[in-house]
């Protein structure tokens, strides 16, 4: 079984930076894509930022410019660096990512989530 951890999320001040990170851990054969979502109160999940193990990665408009995701394949850990943050990114921050194992294919996972408030 494939499991996911957040880390990272907490209280920051608006102008500053944070990064969060999210580890995989299990019979990971290969890791196809590394999506951050977030999730803030009353509003709908998110995609904040895309990362495919081929290709580009992508952003929502909201956070381009200020968010960067970027991966370390050898610990299948991804990371999402968020700069200039605005009292409208508080959230609860999801990773979910796409993996292939031998015995079941591939399956997306999800981590927990880590809330991330930012203060004005």
């Amino acid at each position: 079984q494939v499991q996911l951890v957040e880390s990272g999320g907490g209280l920051v001040q608006a102008g500053e930076s944070r990064k969060l990170s999210c580890v995989a851990s299990g019979n990971i054969v290969v890791i196809n894509t590394m999506t951050w979502y977030r999730e803030a109160p009353g509003n709908q999940r998110e995609l904040v930022a895309y990362l495919p193990r081929i290709g580009s990665s992508k952003y929502a408009d909201s956070v381009k410019g200020r968010f960067t995701i970027f991966a370390d394949n050898a610990k299948n850990t991804v990371y999402l660096q968020m700069n200039a943050l605005k009292p409208e990114d508080t959230a609860i921050y999801f990773c979910s990512m796409n993996i292939y194992q031998y015995q079941t294919g591939r399956q997306d996972y999800w981590g927990q989530g880590t809330q991330v408030t930012v203060s004005a």
